[in-house]
């Protein structure tokens, strides 16, 4: 047995613990969004911000997302509370809510010009707005994915250089070996806020490089280190990263024109309180009718998700021909993040976006067993 009793009731109890508030958000979320979307709630909302145009865009969009903010609070609370609990949570409140303030400056960064920019392209084209929106949203995908690891990730977390040493040539010759250019290997200090463990590659081209949690790096062999990044060079191996940017940008364009033609439905603007698409009442619409296409594609996405990592695991092992290391480090992992190491069939088809530890070493298992 690879878990002991303990261990697996540990995870099953955190999942228990958690999932009805991560899922109970989510759905308070989604209701808040259809709620005042479908009905003339939320243009009443956008109204009030008065008569000018870029005053009811800006703030319409500023107002929802404050509201879905706030409404979300006790419900991340709750889980941040629970996590702590567990001993899986590090930082205090006050940086919590440091970082949540951090996070809603930075969504309204972004989001606030791009609807600032889909309003002006509604107006100047009330019938045809969303084609160029198709483009530009598309355009917004690659730009913010190659943008992310320089601009997003140091809001929340400081990197360092590895000290030059075995664990860090280790890392850099796995890389080499496996075709991979990599500029550096990077530290980051995920123990101020979590126990977690785990690693990653971010970047494109000469912006690569390879980053581990300094608590992986504190707790876990080196060997389980290298597997762990074995698995994300699969990710680059087979080029994820851009696929997913691509398919990305490909399912945002497609997105803007079902947004595009369901605004173009007149009964569904009257319902809720907008004259037309570029009406700045019918923002609620646009978001409502956006949050139900994101759940509704949520269950797929999870499932090209576990297949992406499916490959990678197999890469990872291919390039380091260590089944049995492998399977260590997937018992490490499951063990520091107090997973439920094989959860429900339907938790794990509808919100997964890894296979289970359980499916995970099988498939390690599996792998040895094809290749005496």
């Amino acid at each position: 047995m690879d878990f002991t009793p303990e261990e697996i009731e540990r995870g099953r109890a955190l999942r228990r613990a958690q999932v009805p508030w991560v899922l109970g958000g989510r759905l308070a979320g989604l209701v808040l969004t259809v709620g005042l979307g479908f009905t003339g709630a939320g243009a009443r909302l956008v109204a009030a911000f008065g008569e000018s145009w870029a005053a009811r865009v800006l703030g319409g969009a500023a107002a929802l997302v404050l509201l879905g903010q706030l409404l979300q609070l006790p419900f991340g609370a709750r889980v941040r509370a629970i996590r702590a609990g567990y001993g899986l949570v590090t930082q205090g409140w006050g940086g919590w809510a440091v970082d949540q303030l951090r996070g809603l400056a930075l969504g309204l960064a972004l989001l606030l010009p791009t609807v600032l920019g889909l309003y002006a392209l509604t107006g100047w084209s009330p019938h045809r707005w969303w084609l160029p929106a198709a483009a530009a949203a598309a355009v917004l995908v690659v730009a913010l994915s190659f943008l992310y690891p320089l601009l997003v990730e140091p809001v929340f977390n400081r990197f360092t250089p590895m000290a030059p040493g075995p664990q860090r040539e280790a890392l850099l010759g796995l890389a080499e070996r496996d075709g991979i250019a990599v500029r550096d290997v990077l530290v980051a200090d995920a123990s101020r806020r979590t126990t977690a463990l785990n690693a990653y590659v971010s970047g494109f081209g000469a912006t690569r490089r390879i980053v581990a949690y300094d608590t992986l790096l504190s707790t876990a062999e080196p060997r389980e280190v290298e597997l762990v990044v074995a698995h994300e060079l699969g990710h680059v191996k087979h080029r994820d990263v851009l696929t997913g940017t691509a398919l990305g940008a490909v399912g945002a364009a497609c997105a803007v024109v079902l947004l595009g033609l369901l605004l173009s439905w007149q009964p569904l603007l009257t319902t809720a309180g907008a004259g037309s698409a570029a009406d700045p009442r019918s923002l609620p619409l646009l978001a409502a009718c956006a949050a139900l296409l994101s759940a509704l594609s949520g269950p797929l996405q999870c499932a090209a998700s576990r297949r992406i990592e499916r490959r990678a695991d197999t890469h990872a092992l291919d390039l380091t021909a260590d089944p049995e290391g492998f399977v260590a480090m997937q018992r490490r992992l499951a063990v520091a993040n107090i997973s439920d190491v094989d959860p429900p069939r339907a938790l794990e088809l509808l919100f997964a976006t890894h296979p289970s530890a359980a499916r995970r070493i099988a498939a390690a298992r599996a792998w040895a067993a094809a290749r005496p």
